[in-house]
């Protein structure tokens, strides 16, 4: 715990609010830059003895519930919020809830990848957006109702979701969307999204419920991964995912080595999109970003 720069972080935060600002009146005789020591402590519902030695650098080490306090008693934004409970050797609050609205700059860089498939997932695997070249190698994600949409649901509970991997890597497929599962799940106790997708799943496939009690745990990072598309065939793919920690959003993104016979592949795969190229007609391959 940084004592020091806690006490210079929370004496700079309190003197640059005015009383209004946290609705209180400053009164006519008032000498303070600022909210006063026994205000901030007013706030948080804590002694004005215990909030002047955290502003003396001798306090002692205070709670994640008197930081969420101090936060907003102090009107601390998201990233000064972050930066208090750092200062005090905390790890800041995660958002619980993931949002299903994807920003503007990240669907920009969404269609700027037109040569790699790329897609932007919630952590609990809700595809959210993809670009052409995505939608051309798993499928539209869009063209189906919202709750099919999740790639969880539809691995486990849709068997032609499966057709697009290869039956040798599809165990090693349902063992690290459990994993992860097992990780956000974890990570997001107070949110009942995790708790019901898991509840349903364990209800629903009785593979998923064996994989499930065998309490792996695995974050979705960087790997390789191998389609089947109905039209160009077999594509090994490097798969780099970048998470936005702030609401839960993955950019998925999928690349073929220069000079190899996935890069080519996937380079026709470019060219055809979905296009109507089987006797059955259009190219619609099970979504599995």
């Amino acid at each position: 715990m940084n004592r020091a720069e806690l006490a210079d972080f929370l004496r700079r935060a309190r003197t640059r609010l005015h009383p209004s600002d946290v609705g209180l009146v400053a009164g006519p005789r008032r000498r303070t830059l600022g909210l006063r020591r026994e205000e901030v402590a007013s706030l948080t519902g804590m002694s004005t003895d215990y909030y002047t030695r955290l502003e003396q650098s001798r306090g002692p080490h205070p709670s994640r519930q008197m930081l969420t306090a101090l936060a907003r008693a102090l009107r601390l934004t998201g990233d000064e919020r972050a930066h208090l409970f750092h200062l005090a050797d905390e790890e800041p609050p995660r958002h619980e809830v993931p949002s299903g609205h994807v920003r503007p700059g990240l669907l920009l860089v969404l269609d700027r990848l037109y040569d790699a498939p790329a897609s932007v997932v919630t952590d609990l695997g809700d595809v959210l957006a993809q670009n052409a070249l995505s939608k051309a190698l798993s499928g539209d994600a869009s063209a189906r109702p919202p709750r099919d949409r999740n790639l969880l649901r539809r691995y486990f509970l849709d068997p032609t979701a499966r057709e697009i991997v290869p039956p040798e890597d599809r165990e090693e497929h349902a063992r690290v969307h459990v994993a992860n599962l097992r990780a956000v799940a974890a990570s997001r106790p107070a949110d009942p999204a995790p708790a019901a997708l898991v509840a349903e799943l364990r209800t629903a496939s009785a593979e998923f419920a064996t994989l499930w009690d065998q309490h792996e745990v695995a974050v979705r990072r960087a790997t390789t991964k191998r389609f089947r598309h109905p039209v160009v065939g077999l594509l090994e793919l490097d798969c780099e995912i970048l998470l936005n920690d702030e609401n839960h959003h993955l950019l998925v993104l999928h690349t073929a080595r220069p000079g190899t016979e996935s890069h080519e592949r996937l380079r026709l795969l470019r060219v055809v999109g979905l296009q109507d190229m089987t006797p059955s007609g259009t190219v619609r391959a099970p979504n599995e970003p």
